[in-house]
């Protein structure tokens, strides 16, 4: 007789309305947090990408720097090649070696006025480039402030609950392993389909909860008698009678200490 009751209709609506109990009351906790989690997860990932960001600007104005210093070391060199050839041109012998040795002239003071275009241009792009860091940098500190503000907050909301939702989830997997998989996977189902999750309801004035349509006395009265699960044909959700529910929700009540 005892495992006649164990599968009984009536044991497995209980059990199916105490996880679903559990599972509410998990649904209260996540809804709490909202959309914390992915601010805050949306934050990180933008922090990451302003550093590199950041970090690419740095390499490049290193590398404008390293640019700058190239064409300083170009026009030190063309001035030690023009004091040479200045040198060179008090023993000039002929015509040519003149010629020469001034068209060289020529050259490096050309390459030195290159060299000093070139540096306007690297410092020109040097401050566009601070420009950008600047805003970089103004950008992550508000970001971090931001993060930090919001991170705070999630952090305050999972030390008030996440010892409860692990207890919760731990009993929400022991109540699974009571029900018959069938049961539990069409539970899933409904829970996944309906609004709040709510795939077990009690019949409240006539109706099932949360719904404004009626429900005929025949079928309420098959509810009640606990012989078979039915469903709410508008919604789909399995119906409990409201007796059957505030028993339950004593029950559970009492096991999380809710």
């Amino acid at each position: 007789m005892a495992k006649k009751k164990e599968t009984s209709i009536e044991t497995k609506l209980r059990a199916l309305y105490d996880l679903q109990l559990i599972d509410s009351r998990i649904d209260e906790i996540q809804n709490l947090r909202g959309e914390l989690p992915l601010e805050v997860e949306d934050l990180d990932n933008e922090i990451v990408g302003l550093n590199i960001k950041l970090d690419k600007v740095k390499v490049e104005v290193e590398e404008i720097e390293n640019g700058i210093s190239d064409q300083k070391q170009v026009i030190e060199n063309a001035k030690e090649l023009l004091k040479k050839y200045e040198e060179k041109l008090k023993n000039v012998r002929n015509n040519r070696e003149y010629n020469s040795i001034v068209k060289e002239q020529e050259f490096q003071d050309l390459e030195s006025q290159l060299a000093e275009k070139k540096i306007i241009g690297f410092k020109g792009r040097i401050l566009q480039k601070q420009e950008s860091l600047n805003i970089l940098i103004e950008k992550l500190k508000e970001r971090n402030s931001h993060f930090k503000a919001k991170k705070s907050e999630l952090n305050a909301i999972l030390k008030d609950t996440q010892k409860e939702e692990d207890i919760l989830q731990k009993k929400s997997t022991d109540f699974e392993k009571q029900i018959e998989e069938r049961l539990v996977s069409a539970y899933k189902r409904i829970r996944g389909s309906v609004k709040n999750g709510l795939a077990i309801v009690p019949i409240e004035r006539g109706a099932s909860g949360g719904s404004y349509f009626s429900i005929p006395p025949q079928v309420q009265m098959e509810i009640a008698s606990r012989n078979k699960i039915i469903t709410d044909e508008h919604s789909g959700r399995i119906l409990v009678d409201a007796e059957l529910a505030k028993e339950e929700k004593e029950k559970i009540k009492k096991l999380i200490g809710g």
